[in-house]
């Protein structure tokens, strides 16, 4: 599946021109279990949301990056927030790091010379 969004292209398609995604966010999701359950459940519940959105993204070990359109992103966080709260978690700590650029960023701008 990673390979897939990998090979996604990174413009979208935006009244027929083609135009980059603005913003690159960073998401730490940190839901409360009950009892101390295992956290990594919930985490996976997060992730595919990220997957169903059908963005671009890429899962690292301590957070995922999405690549989009900052309004739809945050729409998508908003999700991500609420579908912990549907499978039992009583609150939600979110960490997010924003780069916004109107002009136009991908992940592979920053990162793709260390690949």
């Amino acid at each position: 599946m990673l390979i897939k969004h990998l090979q996604m292209t990174f413009c979208q398609k935006i009244k027929g021109g083609n135009k980059l995604a603005n913003s690159l966010i960073s998401i730490q999701i940190i839901p409360k279990t009950k009892n101390g359950e295992d956290v990594i459940p919930y985490v996976d519940e997060a992730i595919k949301v990220v997957q169903d959105s059908g963005i671009k993204y890429e899962v690292h070990p301590l957070e995922t990056t999405i690549e989009g359109e900052m309004e739809e992103l945050f729409a998508i966080i908003t999700k991500m927030n609420k579908r912990m709260i549907e499978i039992g978690s009583s609150n939600v700590i979110t960490q997010i790091k924003v780069l916004y650029q109107p002009s136009g960023i991908t992940m592979e701008d920053l990162t793709g010379k260390y690949r």
